[in-house]
């Protein structure tokens, strides 16, 4: 049996694609564009409109590619729909970030893909920031969304918040000057910038490049990130914004959360972990449950995208 051909997405990588990764990206997918509040919101579709729905939030600074390679896993059985955050990846960008504003461009997405034509609620899949912007939807309307599932959505205990904030703080203090302003001369030496945050190994390393790859842009005199410089210290009092104390709040909206959900997190991720479980389970959160993917780390759609998928199905599926 024949290879299918390569998608568009995948040409110009220097890292082997394997064969399975050419199968994925096989799978029929469209794309479209919604307008929020004056500002243009770009999304990724795959599967049966007709199909119970599933919107993918990805993280901060990050692009609705990052999770390309587990949405067409669910394709079969589900209306999937992963899309840009305003001022990230394809979509365009504000001037300011309110909550209230993420909270709609996911609401209108789903609406605008049909997701609540169809007498089933959709759910929303979301990781790290995503997580975030999924909760405020869910709380401003409550019976539009059948359920979520939050993926590494960084939970600490108060103590460990905040030594984390103070290191995070300190490193970009220390950074500050020495990052490379203006655009790379060439793709080649943007893409070899390109960090993860946190940084972590990957399985698929042609997985790390792709995403890479996705999260620039060509413009005048070179290459550039495509997310916007005006996400940075701004964002209505959360975390990209600086104000650490909104985190804490997280735990408590996540214990009155009116819909089902669940957790999955990397068994190896340094937002999330085994304490993280304990001190949610400590402050009432009821019994969600709690599924660690084994090996995996924060970006857990870099690790391991078929065991990822196959997680998320068997949520779904109850």
């Amino acid at each position: 049996m024949s290879e299918p051909p390569l998608h568009p997405d995948l040409a110009g990588l220097r890292t082997p694609i394997p064969g399975w990764l050419r199968e994925t990206f096989a799978v029929p997918r469209r794309e479209g564009e919604v307008m929020v509040e004056g500002c243009p919101i770009r999304y990724l579709e795959w599967g049966d409109s007709r199909d119970p729905g599933v919107v993918m939030v990805h993280g901060y600074m990050a692009h609705a590619r990052c999770l390309a390679m587990v949405a067409p896993l669910l394709a079969d059985r589900f209306h999937v729909v992963a899309y840009d955050i305003s001022g990230m990846g394809d979509s365009g960008a504000r001037e300011r970030y309110a909550d209230a504003v993420r909270a709609q461009e996911l609401h209108a997405v789903a609406a605008h893909t049909g997701m609540f034509d169809t007498g089933i609620a959709p759910f929303v899949v979301a990781h790290s920031y995503g997580c975030t912007v999924t909760i405020g939807a869910i709380e401003r309307w409550r019976s539009a969304f059948g359920g979520a599932i939050l993926c590494d959505l960084m939970l600490m205990r108060p103590e460990r918040q905040a030594a984390f904030f103070a290191r995070r703080d300190a490193g970009i203090a220390a950074a500050r000057g020495k990052r490379v302003r203006g655009p790379s001369p060439d793709l080649a030496s943007i893409v070899a910038r390109f960090r993860l945050e946190p940084e972590q190994p990957v399985t698929h390393p042609v997985l790390r490049e792709y995403v890479a790859r996705h999260s620039v842009r060509e413009v005048e005199g070179g290459w550039t990130w495509k997310f916007s410089p005006t996400i940075f210290g701004n964002l209505s009092g959360n975390a990209g914004g600086g104000g650490h104390g909104w985190w804490g709040q997280l735990a408590e909206r996540l214990r009155d959360l009116p819909v089902r959900n669940a957790f999955v997190y990397g068994a190896r991720s340094s937002l999330f972990d085994a304490d993280s479980v304990a001190w949610l389970r400590e402050i009432g959160v009821p019994r969600t449950p709690f599924i660690p993917l084994a090996h995996a780390h924060h970006h857990i759609m870099l690790d391991d995208p078929v065991a990822f998928a196959s997680t998320l199905r068997a949520v779904l599926e109850v």
